[in-house]
C-alpha cells in the first residue's frame, strides 16, 4: 500500500526530503506559504530525478505523486510520516508543532529537520510529546543518507532505511546532536583562519577536499587515525599525538567577533573563488561527484556505498510480460559516460553483461549455483551500437534465449531508450563451465530443464521494435 509523507516547510531541506520521499515511491503533500515554494521545490527535484537513480544498478520505484495543499491540517491527513523544516527558530518550531499536533492522530510519526535544538525543547507543552522527535538530515537530503535521529521509535529507523538512509540513533539529547556539533569545530577554526589572515577561503576548502575529506568519505575521523597509527594502532596513535592536544594550535574555546568586516571578508573570498558558477551549477557539480564517489564506495562494498547495495537490494526487479525478458532497467551514472558526456563502449559491454547475469539467475545459474563451482563464461559477444546515451538517461535491455543445446547459452540483446528508440544491440555466446577444471561441461539437471523450458518458449519470440516504445 503506497505510503504518504506530509512536508511542512519546502525549502532546501523540506524539498531534499520531498524528493527522496517521491523518489521512493512516496506521495508527498506539501504545505509551504511561500508563494514561490512550488518553483523551489521543483528546482530541487529536477536535481533529484537526475543525481539519486544514477546511484542505483535497477529502477527506483515508479514516482510517488506530490500535492501542494494549503494548510498543515491538509497536508497531515492520512500521513505516514510528518516532516517539519521550517527555519530553524525555536518558537516557529514550536508554533507549527502545536498546530500539527492539533489534528495529527496519537500514532502519527513527526520528525523535525532541526540541527541544533532538542527534543525537549520541541516538546514543550505537547500533549503528546513522545511522538516528536529529531529527524536531522543532510543537504543534499535526497543523495546523502546520514539522518541524525533523537527520541525517535524504532519504526522512525524503519522507515528511514526503507527509503535508502542510515539512521544514526544519538544516544542522549545534546545541542546540535552529533555531526554539526563536529562541523561546528571546523567552522569555527576556519573562521579565524580567515580572520587572522592565515588562509583564503578557498584554500582551506583546497585542504580539505585535497587531504583529509576524501578520508573521511570512507573511513570516517576514528578509523582514518587507526590508520595512521601503523602496526600499533590506535593506541600509538594517542601516545604519538595526545600530548599535541595541551598545544595551543585552534581557538574552538573562542570565537570570533562576527562583524560586519569579517562577513565581507569571506562572502568576498568566496565570490572570488566560486562566484562565476551559479547555485544550481555548483549543486550539478556536486550532486554529480557525489555520484560517482558513491558509487565507488559501492563497488567495494564501504560507507555510505554498501548502504546504496541493501537498499538496492530491497527494491523490485524490472517488470515482465509476455516477450523478451527485461534484464537492465536503470539510469546511466554519470561513471559511465566519457569526456563528451555519452556513455562509453565498455559500458554498453557492462550492461549487455549485467543482462547476461539476469539471464543466467532467469535460468537457476545465480549467486547460489556458482557457488557449487558451475557457471557460465562468455566467450564472443558482438555490439552493434546505434545510437548514444547520456548521463540522467533511461535504458532498458530486453534479452531472449537463441540457443539453449548443450553446453551453449546463446543470448540477443536489445537496448532502448526512454522514448522508445533502439540504442544498440549484442549478440553473445556463453558456454557452461565447471570452475573446478576450467572446462566446458554439462549444466545441471535443474538448470538444464529451465533453460530448455524457456528456449523453447524464445525460439518464435518477434523482438519489439523501437517504435512500440517501453
Amino acid at each position: 500500500m503506497k505510503k504518504t509523507a506530509a512536508i511542512i516547510g519546502g525549502g532546501v531541506i523540506g524539498g531534499g526530503w520531498a524528493a527522496r520521499f517521491l523518489l521512493n515511491g512516496w506521495d508527498v503533500r506539501l504545505f509551504d506559504p511561500d508563494p514561490q515554494s512550488e518553483r523551489k521545490i521543483g528546482a530541487v527535484l529536477a536535481n533529484a530525478r537526475r543525481a539519486l537513480p544514477m546511484l542505483y544498478d535497477r529502477a527506483l520505484p515508479p514516482e510517488g505523486q506530490l500535492t501542494k495543499v494549503d494548510t498543515i491540517t491538509q497536508a497531515i491527513d492520512g500521513a505516514d510520516w510528518v516532516q517539519e523544516s521550517v527555519p530553524e527558530r525555536l518558537f516557529l518550531k514550536q508554533m507549527v508543532l502545536e498546530e500539527i499536533e492539533a489534528t495529527a492522530p496519537e500514532d502519527l510519526l513527526i520528525g523535525s529537520s532541526t540541527s541544533g535544538f532538542k527534543p525537549s525543547e520541541l516538546r514543550e507543552g505537547r500533549a503528546h510529546p513522545e511522538r516528536i522527535f529529531v529527524a536531522h538530515p543532510f543537504n543534499p537530503v535526497y543523495l546523502l543518507p546520514l539522518v541524525e535521529l533523537v527520541g525517535a521509535p524504532e519504526a522512525a529507523s524503519d522507515i528511514l532505511r526503507a527509503i535508502g538512509m542510515y539512521p544514526l540513533t544519538v544516544r542522549a539529547e545534546i545541542d546540535a546532536h552529533i555531526a554539526d556539533r563536529l562541523l561546528e569545530a571546523v567552522w569555527r577554526e576556519s573562521l579565524w583562519l580567515v580572520k587572522d589572515g592565515i588562509a583564503t577561503t578557498e584554500e582551506i576548502d583546497n585542504a580539505i577536499r585535497y587531504g583529509f575529506g576524501l578520508r573521511w568519505a570512507q573511513m570516517g575521523l576514528f578509523e582514518t587515525y587507526r590508520i595512521a597509527g601503523g602496526e600499533a594502532g590506535m593506541k600509538h596513535f594517542m601516545a604519538q599525538f595526545g600530548p599535541a592536544l595541551e598545544w595551543p594550535w585552534t581557538k574552538l574555546m573562542d570565537v570570533p567577533e562576527f562583524t560586519d568586516e569579517l562577513v565581507d571578508l569571506i562572502a568576498g573570498q568566496s565570490d572570488a573563488q566560486s562566484g562565476h558558477l551559479s547555485i544550481r551549477e555548483l549543486e550539478r557539480l556536486r550532486d554529480d561527484n557525489l555520484v560517482a564517489m558513491m558509487r565507488a564506495l559501492k563497488a567495494r562494498g564501504a560507507a555510505a556505498g554498501a548502504l546504496i547495495s541493501e537498499h538496492e537490494a530491497t527494491l523490485p526487479a524490472p517488470a515482465q510480460a509476455d516477450g523478451p525478458l527485461t534484464t537492465v532497467d536503470r539510469i546511466v551514472p554519470i561513471d559511465w559516460t566519457d569526456y563528451n558526456g555519452h556513455m562509453n563502449e565498455s559500458r554498453f559491454g557492462q550492461a549487455f553483461s549485467d543482462a547476461a547475469d539476469a539471464m543466467m539467475t532467469a535460468i537457476g545459474a545465480d549467486a547460489a549455483y556458482v557457488a557449487t563451482g558451475l557457471s557460465y563464461f562468455t566467450v564472443d559477444i558482438r555490439i552493434r551500437f546505434l545510437n548514444e546515451a547520456k548521463a540522467g538517461e533511461r535504458i532498458v535491455v530486453r534479452s531472449q534465449i537463441l540457443d539453449g543445446s548443450g553446453k551453449k547459452l546463446r543470448l540477443f540483446h536489445r537496448m532502448f531508450n526512454a522514448a522508445g528508440e533502439e540504442m544498440a544491440t549484442a549478440e553473445q555466446l556463453l558456454i557452461h563451465v565447471s570452475l573446478q577444471t576450467r572446462r566446458a561441461c554439462e549444466p545441471a539437471e535443474a538448470v538444464r530443464n529451465r533453460l530448455d523450458s524457456m528456449a523453447a518458449a524464445h525460439r518464435n519470440l518477434r523482438q519489439p521494435g523501437p517504435e512500440e516504445g517501453l
